[in-house]
């Protein structure tokens, strides 16, 4: 039988933990571990944790926050080292059906799979859909697009296929995966890390990766990561998320290669300035293109 390691990150998640707690321990499929990997929480996290006994919990406090890919991959080794068949990556600002483990094995098995991905809606506006799958687009500088982003569920995206990229808010990996394709990238401390884990995948070629979309499945988007922040009823993207998206994707670029991918790096350079001075999301200050700057120069040496 599959035994499944859940590793889950915990960073200030006390708003969050209760609901993502109670969807994966009234799964239907029991046989697995929670593995919890905090990132040295300020607010009430660890002492909600507290709350739950079950044990199957296990809980890993880091004394700081080493950032998203380095947290998993603390959680994906502790799960391999207990002799976990399959890790499921996922984010604990979701909730979701108590059916989700068993019909992911179920279509990991019909398919003859390595990964899969459910369809993710917006739990505050459940009807509308966050990713319904998605490829890798080269004129974008391979970034990955969701499928149905911000758009109605009206079935558009129905089924079970392959895609090429999915987020780890919910992703279940076999364990050959990361013995062939390797572990997340460290490097990156948030942001591009599954980005470059499903790029691995695709270009690997060993593994296949499914979407599919009968299941219930919410994401609290934007409730961890604070992207964006609000100044006399303006929203300006948040300083750590000009800095890491910059240096990330710059650095994703440079582990593709290639003549295409080291043009597009040069191509952002121009970009991300004139964004900043016309989009309106960027506050117009000296120390923001400062920021921007620095950090593209800080990707092409990482």
């Amino acid at each position: 039988m599959e035994k499944i390691g859940l590793v889950t990150i915990t960073y200030n998640s006390a708003d969050v933990i209760r609901g993502f707690l109670e969807s994966t321990l009234s799964q239907t499929f029991q046989n697995f571990v929670i593995y919890i990997i905090d990132n040295n929480s300020q607010d009430m996290t660890l002492k909600i944790l507290t709350e739950y006994t079950d044990n199957r919990i296990r809980l890993v406090k880091n004394k700081k926050n080493v950032g998203v890919a380095k947290a998993n991959n603390q959680g994906i080794l502790l799960a391999l080292e207990d002799n976990c068949s399959q890790v499921l990556i996922i984010n604990n600002d979701v909730e979701f059906e108590r059916q989700l483990i068993e019909k992911m094995l179920q279509v990991q098995q019909d398919n003859k799979c390595s990964l899969v991905v459910p369809k993710m809606m917006y739990f505050d506006n459940p009807n509308y859909i966050w990713y319904a799958g998605s490829t890798f687009i080269k004129k974008k500088g391979f970034l990955p697009v969701h499928n149905g982003i911000k758009q109605q569920d009206i079935s558009q995206f129905d089924g079970v296929y392959p895609v090429e990229y999915a987020p780890t808010c919910c992703l279940l990996v076999k364990k050959e995966v990361f013995l062939d394709v390797g572990m997340m990238d460290e490097k990156y401390f948030v942001y591009f890390d599954d980005t470059d884990f499903s790029y691995r995948v695709l270009k690997d070629g060993r593994h296949k990766l499914f979407f599919f979309s009968d299941t219930k499945f919410y994401h609290k988007v934007g409730s961890l990561t604070k992207s964006v922040e609000k100044e006399k009823k303006q929203e300006y993207r948040g300083d750590f998320f000009i800095k890491q998206n910059t240096r990330n994707h710059i650095y994703f670029l440079k582990k593709i290669g290639g003549f295409y991918a080291y043009l597009f790096i040069l191509f952002l350079f121009f970009k991300n300035n004139i964004r900043f001075i016309i989009n309106p999301n960027f506050r117009k200050n000296l120390r923001t293109w400062k920021l921007i700057n620095k950090s593209y120069f800080e990707g092409l040496i990482m």
